[in-house]
């Protein structure tokens, strides 16, 4: 049976820069990084999760095929957020570039995109009622 999400990959150009974005930017911690032959091997996850993002230098991935979405980038990582117009007027204070000028409620709470800077979209959100399964 399987227990858990244990990582997610994202393809990214330069990883230090990757690596920056996401830990001094959004917040993430390093988790791993490791140089392995095939490739360094490097993660980040938010405090507290057990999930990682694997930050995947694009050569390393070279002659693999990468699946893409409608709009030619692949899907969202979708980070939860516990209060998203706090975390919002943060990460526009670190540099964050979003889609829209606040978050906006949808169905099942808050939620607002963000693009890192190799194109991957990130999407962060905060769970309302509905998302929580209270009705």
């Amino acid at each position: 049976m399987l227990a858990t999400v244990m990582y997610v990959t994202l393809y990214v150009t330069d990883q230090d820069r990757a690596l920056r974005f996401y830990t001094e930017q959004l917040g993430l911690e390093k988790r791993i990084d490791f140089p392995a032959p095939g490739g360094r091997f490097l993660t980040v996850g938010a405090p507290g999760s057990p999930v990682e993002i694997v930050l995947w230098a694009l050569t390393a991935a070279a002659g693999r095929p990468v699946e893409v979405g409608p709009s030619g980038a692949p899907g969202p990582v979708i980070l939860e957020s516990d209060d998203l117009r706090a975390d919002f007027e943060v990460f526009c204070e670190r540099g964050v570039v979003f889609d829209a000028d606040e978050p906006e409620e949808y169905g099942f709470g808050l939620r607002i995109e963000a693009v890192d800077p190799d194109g991957n979209r990130i999407s962060l959100r905060e769970r309302g009622r509905a998302g929580r399964g209270d009705g």
